[in-house]
This record gives structure tokens, sequence and C-alpha cells, in this order.
């Protein structure tokens, strides 16, 4: 049983280090992984088994670890939704990158995000290029929200569209 409490109690703070490691090297890399960050995150995981579980090969072990992860996981997931401090202080706040077609340098080198980057993503959510767009935002997940006049525009032909469909 004392082994058991051990492998929860491990496992606890193997998560809660993993948290603060990805909180303190930048967000971007959760949703923008490279194959580098892939082959990372695997050895990292690979890496802390042990941590957690100890020489305790078991299937209890193993649940023991995985229920504990779970619990604080949804722990955590609850603070986050409730309390606006938590969640600034695990996930950061959103940066914005581009404003009004001018591109925010000293965001770009605070989250790490090099031009090529930046670029990448524009492009991604259909964007020529950096004049056109009026918002980009590294939000707290990692991705890069995009906005343009060229998605307002589109967004008014539809609402006028369906407002004339609807009027028949």
């Amino acid at each position: 049983m004392e082994s058991l409490f051990l492998i929860s109690a491990s496992s606890v703070v193997v998560y809660l280090f993993v948290i603060l490691a990805i909180r303190l090297f930048g967000k971007k890399e959760l949703s923008q992984l490279s194959i580098v960050d892939l082959v990372f995150i695997l050895l990292i995981s690979n890496s802390l088994q042990n941590a957690m579980v100890g020489n305790n090969t078991s299937l209890a072990g193993g649940l023991t670890a995985a229920t504990s992860l779970f619990v604080v996981n949804w722990i955590l997931k609850n603070l986050i939704y409730h309390s606006k401090e938590i969640s600034k202080t695990l996930q950061g706040n959103p940066i914005m990158l581009v404003y009004q077609g001018k591109i925010i340098q000293k965001h770009l080198d605070k989250a790490q995000i090099s031009r090529d980057e930046l670029d990448a993503s524009i492009r991604e959510h259909g964007i020529k290029n950096v004049s056109l767009v009026d918002l980009a935002i590294l939000e707290v997940d990692g991705n890069i929200s995009v906005l343009s006049q060229n998605f307002t525009k589109k967004t008014k032909k539809r609402r006028i569209h369906k407002s004339l469909s609807f009027s028949n």
C-alpha cells in the first residue's frame, strides 16, 4: 500500500514538473510540433516513467500512476476554468503578434517565433502576406489566430447572402 501511495505522489510531482517546464520553455511548443519536438516529448515521457513507478511494473502500479495523473489533470482543469488567476499563471496570456499589417517584433521575440514561422501561419490562414493581416495572436494553447479584412468581407457577404435567402 505504501508503494502505491509513493507511485501516486511521484506521478503528481512529475505531472506538475512537466506543466511547469512546458510553461517555462514556451507555449508555442504545444501546437507547433516539429519532428525534434515529438522525439523530445517521447523521450521525456520515457525518462519520467521510472520516476513515477520506480521498479513497480505491476498492473496496480501502472493503474495507480494513471489514476493519479487523471485526478490531478481533472483538478487543474477545474481550477483553470474557475480561476482567472490560476489560468493566467499556468497558461499565460495571448500575445499580439501583428496589428493592422504591422509586425510587433518585440512580441515575436518574447514568444520566440521567427518571421518564417509567422509567415507560414499567415499563409495557412489563406493570407498572402502580413500587410493584409488585421490581427494575429499567439493564443494560450500555442495556436496562432489570424484575422484579416478579407475574412471580414467574406463574413459580411455570407450574412447578406443568408438574409436574402431567408426572405424568400
